[in-house]
């Protein structure tokens, strides 16, 4: 009989984050996927994207009301890597996602595709009769490295109007009244930007993913044992935000490069993961410093200069650890490879 520590239950997920594709325009220094445009054109099939819609739909039924405006940890969003590089297989998955009565449903989006008026407005329609509800902007100073501000504009000025104020969510307003203020048409270095804007004081900036080594420089670092004592498992099993990518790993939370499973099989993931086989998830449950020590088991060695947070120390190990071992929950292997893209 498995004790408490040899096996974990995952809780089914009542909202969902569904990944295209990890492909995108840009290379955000702050993306915890480590998307960029060096990724492969991997997207996810309509098969196993609507089997994985299907074994959420019935926990987000009834969760929700039906005239709740789209939330950004509610419901379902369609994500990536940017969504709109394949439109045709998005417009397809939000009708799968409607047919199945998802509440919630909204699209997130860097606007880099916002070429005109027409396309923009054609795309949004389209969408919304096909059952999306509101849309996501993502704006923010590392995204203006990459997407002029003209692009943004008007995806939120047309969002606006086709989907209405309730429905659209622009992720930072904050950035977003600045950059007009600023008066700021195409795009602007991030070193730019710090020396004009408020800075990054109010971003809401996760010290995980790409941000460790691209933004590390603007954050006090500290050794691998401030970090000791502290546990991941309030990320690893928690039921709401959770993230499904195109190979159909099961990413608690934010985690990125982390798997617990086959999505489309979660029913099997929920039922109980036995922890034998995932000495990485094992370490993560109980301490911090228990994966320190197994990354030096294979040859890790503490940073000289420290870690910026634990995900930074946690990051870091995984990194080294998929490259001189074989561990099934360090998944999609490619994402370690693109973390300083």
């Amino acid at each position: 009989m498995e004790t408490e520590m040899q096996k974990t239950v995952v809780p089914k997920p009542f909202s969902e984050g569904l990944f295209l594709t990890y492909r995108c325009s840009g290379a955000c220094r702050h993306c915890l996927y480590a998307c960029s445009p060096r990724w492969p054109a991997d997207w996810i099939s309509r098969e196993d994207a609507e089997r994985v819609l299907q074994s959420v739909a019935s926990s987000m039924r009834g969760r929700y009301p039906p005239d709740a405006p789209v939330g950004v940890n509610s419901g379902l969003h369609f994500t990536g890597g940017e969504p709109f590089l394949n439109f045709e297989l998005l417009l397809g998955l939000v009708g799968i996602a409607a047919e199945l009565r998802i509440p919630g449903i909204f699209v997130e989006t860097n606007a880099s595709w916002c070429v005109n008026d027409r396309l923009t407005r054609d795309r949004l329609r389209a969408l919304k009769s096909a059952g999306l509800r509101g849309v996501l902007i993502s704006v923010n100073p590392f995204l203006l490295e990459h997407v002029p501000f003209e692009r943004t504009r008007r995806a939120v000025r047309i969002a606006l109007d086709v989907f209405g104020s309730r429905n659209v969510i622009v992720y930072q307003g904050i950035f977003y009244e600045e950059f007009v203020r600023l008066g700021i048409k195409g795009t602007l270095p991030l070193e730019e930007y710090l020396k004009r804007g408020v800075g990054l004081a109010y971003a809401e900036l996760l010290l995980s993913g790409r941000a460790v080594y691209k933004l590390a420089y603007l954050f006090p670092k500290y050794p691998a044992r401030r970090f000791f004592g502290l546990s991941c498992r309030q990320e690893l099993i928690r039921d709401w935000h959770v993230h499904v990518d195109n190979y159909c790993n099961f990413i608690p939370g934010f985690c990125a490069g982390l798997s617990l499973g086959d999505a489309r099989h979660l029913d099997e993931v929920c039922k109980g993961i036995s922890l034998d086989g995932y000495p990485i998830l094992k370490a993560l449950l109980l301490d911090l410093e228990e994966l320190y020590q197994l990354g030096v088991e294979y040859g890790y060695r503490e940073r000289a200069d420290g870690y910026v947070s634990k995900c930074h120390l946690c990051i870091d190990i995984r990194r080294h650890l998929a490259r001189h071992g074989e561990f099934r929950e360090l998944a999609p292997p490619s994402f370690y490879e693109h973390l300083e893209d």
